[in-house]
Order: C-alpha cells, then structure tokens, then sequence
C-alpha cells in the first residue's frame, strides 16, 4: 500500500497484549475466526518459544494450533535464548510470509521488549546472501565462537565489546553483513533508522490483579494435572545444565528446583504461583503507561474483535515488502 505522496504506508497489524494468563490465546483464537478471510497467528512471547516446555510455557494446545496457524512457538531448543534484535528478524519473516500469502498476521504476546523492538525504527542494512550466512555458521560450528569472537574484535571491536564470546548468533550475523556488505556491523547501526513498514494496532486483555491471580492459580494447578512435572523432568534428562536460557523461564526453574531436591513439590507451586503473580504485576505495569493500547476484559472477545475489524484495513489482499532492507 502506498500513501498519496507515494510513500509506502505501515501495514497495520493486530497486536494482542497483556499479562501472563489473561486469555490471549483464547483472545487470538476469537479473532481469526472472526475475520474475515485468513489469519496466522504469531508468538510475541519470550518463553513460548522453548520446545521443550510447550505445557510449562502456556503455547496454544495442538488442537488451537491445528485450527488456526501458529508460528514461532516452541521452536527454540532450551540451550539458547532468542534476544529482542533475533526475534525482530524472525518476526518481520513471519508478517512478510504472512502478508505475501494474503494472511492477516496477529502478534501475541506479553513480551514488550520484543514488540517495541519490531515497531521501532530499522537500521537499514541490507539482505545477506544465504550462502554467506551458512559459510560462518559452518565456521563458527568448526572453529567455535570463542575464535570468531577474537576474528570479529579485530575487524569490529566495538561491536565485538557489546557481545559475549559465547553468543554464536551475533557473532555470525556481525561477520556475515560485514563480508556481504564491506562495512562493520557497528557501521550500520550508527545509520539513521528507516521506519517500520509495520503499524500496530494494539489491543490489550486484562484484568485487576486479585481477579488475575485466580486465573493463574487454575491455570498452574491444570498445568501440572496435565503433565508440566513429567515435562520438566524429560528436559532435564538431555539439558540437566542449569543455566541453559530456557530453565530460566517461570515455572521452568522452580520444577528444576524440584527435581534437584532442593523444594518439595508444594514449595515448588507455590513459589511458582508467587513468581508468575509478581511477572504478572510487572507486565501490567510495563504496559498501563502505553496509551495507544485499547483494553479488554477476557469475557469480551467479541468486542475485541470489532474493534480490530473496524482499525485494520486488511481485507485479504496480497501485499509484497520489497523495501530493501530487513530488520537486523
């Protein structure tokens, strides 16, 4: 779509915020079917992504799944962590993806940082060939990120000063754009940011905190029912490291405790009922100053739909982001 000066204006998409166990699943789910023409739904959540713990993490069930398209959930081993920048990067493909097969792409979610990463300006580096992208990560697999790290610090030091030696996807990313494009990774990101080819609509679910730590009480004690300890228990059989990013996710760490003998398993639900009620809390307060967010109660899901229906001006058209960058 294109502005009348020409401009190409921001696809405005549908984004479903709000804390931990206030129904965005179900929010998600009342949408797509409510709209007219395809829907795909995609993860704005940073512990949904973890394969291993799709009952742990509350990732739409596989029968959600199989009504509506899902992407990026439970797709990331519990050995890495997916920062703000790399979700950007497989979020932007997703929408592209979703946009180019004429599907209305929803994000939801109750990771702010990932959202206002996505709707922030962009540095405008350009497409790295996929050949060159797979010819470090072959390098970093032989080599180890440690001896690409010190390649990096004499090509890039300033870049390579903001990264661990252990960050295997940064330090790829760094030496392929600067072998793709001539100029340090740094460079680019001192550039002036491009626009978001991407507008949200923001709608938020919500509700009061006592009524929200009802919702999460039941929703914890339905996780275990359904199997969350056996859950933890096999991943901890192939990734019994502690500090493996995944264990650090709510509800993951504390089933960790509890299956090193550190807390019985009522010590366990409960620290994890306290954990996730003060997340909660804290994602409340993340998004009550953002004013641009148009709240709704669980129960109102109709409501919610409307309002997406009436402020997004998606009608299943085909739409194509040749804009000649991508997020870095």
């Amino acid at each position: 779509m294109r502005r009348p000066d020409g401009i190409a204006a921001p696809v405005a998409l549908p984004c479903i915020l709000g804390p931990t166990g206030a129904g965005k699943t179900a929010a998600a789910l009342a949408l797509a079917l409510a709209f007219p023409g395809p829907v795909r739904i995609l993860n704005a959540d940073s512990r949904q992504v973890y394969r291993e713990f799709p009952l742990i993490t509350a990732q739409p069930s596989p029968e959600e799944q199989a009504a509506v398209p899902h992407r990026l959930y439970g797709f990331l081993p519990l050995s890495e962590k997916l920062g703000a920048g790399s979700y950007s990067r497989l979020a932007d493909a997703a929408i592209r993806e979703s946009l180019d097969a004429g599907a209305l792409p929803v994000l939801v979610g109750g990771t702010g940082l990932y959202l206002k990463t996505l709707f922030a300006g962009i540095a405008p580096i350009p497409e790295v060939p996929a050949d060159v992208l797979d010819q470090w990560r072959r390098a970093c697999a032989a080599e180890g990120g440690p001896a690409l790290h010190r390649l990096l610090g004499r090509e890039d030091p300033e870049y390579a000063a903001k990264i661990h030696p252990h960050d295997r996807q940064r330090i790829v990313r760094a030496l392929a754009v600067l072998q793709a494009t001539g100029k340090p990774f740094s460079l680019w990101h001192k550039m002036p940011p491009l626009p978001s080819p991407y507008r949200p609509v923001k709608v938020g679910v919500g509700l009061p905190l006592s009524a929200l730590e009802i919702r999460i009480r039941r929703r914890l004690e339905a996780m275990l029912e359904a199997g969350a300890l056996e859950e933890a228990r096999r991943a901890f059989v192939r990734f019994p490291d502690p500090s493996a990013p995944g264990w650090t996710a709510i509800g993951c760490r504390e089933l960790l405790a509890h299956l090193n003998g550190l807390l019985s398993l009522e010590e366990c639900r409960e620290l994890w009922f306290r954990n996730t009620r003060a997340y909660a809390k804290r994602q409340l307060t993340w998004f009550r100053p953002d004013r641009e967010i148009t709240w709704f109660s669980p129960d109102q899901a109709s409501a919610l739909a409307e309002h997406v229906l009436e402020h997004t001006d998606f009608c299943g058209r085909r739409f194509r982001l040749d804009l000649g960058f991508t997020i870095p």
